[in-house]
């Protein structure tokens, strides 16, 4: 059998689609690699994670986050004011067990001076935090301080004083809650806030913007025990969230946005100790229906 001939219009046609072939697989591949250092992947940068996934892993809800830079970020540090936070927060876990208050509340400043530059809507949560913050720190500070130095202490002095209200009843006088009370009303705005914290930190790369995350995070840890109008103060202030990438610029200034996501997510794990130890122990002493 004779090999066949190619007809000389079919030999011209493959003559010139072979090298046009050539030249768009080559600017397919520019493209590729042009689009991959605007987004962070390629060989110098972090790698792409199929599926939109944030390109990074977190290993437990607050746990460690494993960036490619190792450096600390200036937040972090010293003089950062996540570091501060972090630094108090931590003191505030003593040995045996217990939650020191004085180091609680100078964590609790910390994080609302961490907080308020970020937006509105922290501005609204925080400007109550401060307010219970300074009524507990007066009686830290007061004439009954031996029994206000730990969560446990002042939780056996309110109740043998009678000071306690009745579980679930708001006293008439707000101003006259007991430091149970105020620290419980705390202790549901530190769960917020780690939420919301650790949501943006993680958010998924074409996922849920962060105003949405934080405000799913209220509706979990505070919407419950709100009154219908401050749910919907807390919802418009939502709306005016800042994005992700703004949110992280603000957290830790100076960052690439890695070291930012692994800044916040660092400093929800601090939140999260600190939470889950307060929910221990005012869980065992029946304080949890106090509002």
């Amino acid at each position: 059998m004779g090999v066949a001939v190619r007809p000389p219009a079919l030999r011209h046609w493959f003559s010139h689609s072979i090298p046009l072939a050539i030249f768009a697989l080559l600017l397919l591949y520019l493209s590729v690699r042009s689009l991959g250092a605007r987004s962070g992947c390629g060989p110098r940068a972090q790698p792409c994670v199929p599926g939109g996934t944030a390109p990074f892993q977190v290993r437990q809800e607050s746990g460690t986050l494993e960036a490619p830079e190792r450096k600390q970020p200036p937040c972090l540090g010293p003089r950062g004011m996540l570091g501060r936070m972090m630094r108090r927060f931590h003191a505030s876990l003593k040995p045996e067990g217990d939650v020191g208050l004085s180091p609680y509340l100078a964590g609790w400043r910390a994080l609302v001076e961490f907080l308020t530059p970020l937006g509105s809507v922290f501005a609204f949560a925080t400007r109550e935090a401060f307010t219970k913050v300074t009524d507990l720190e007066a009686r830290v500070h007061g004439p009954d301080a031996e029994h206000y130095w730990s969560l446990a202490a002042m939780a056996a002095w309110e109740r043998r004083a009678g000071l306690l209200e009745q579980p679930g009843a708001a006293p008439r006088d707000l101003t006259r809650s007991s430091g149970s009370r105020t620290l419980l009303l705390l202790h549901r705005a530190l769960r917020w806030s780690q939420l919301c914290l650790h949501r943006v930190a993680t958010g998924a790369l074409g996922g849920p913007d962060a105003g949405v995350q934080c405000s799913d995070a209220y509706r979990a840890a505070l919407g419950p025990h709100h009154p219908w109008l401050v749910r919907q103060t807390a919802r418009l202030a939502f709306l005016a969230f800042p994005g992700r990438r703004r949110l992280l610029e603000l957290a830790c200034p100076g960052a690439t946005e890695a070291e930012a996501r692994a800044a916040l997510v660092r400093a929800a794990g601090t939140l999260e100790d600190v939470y889950n130890r307060t929910q221990s122990l005012l869980a065992e002493r029946g304080l949890l229906q106090l509002a």
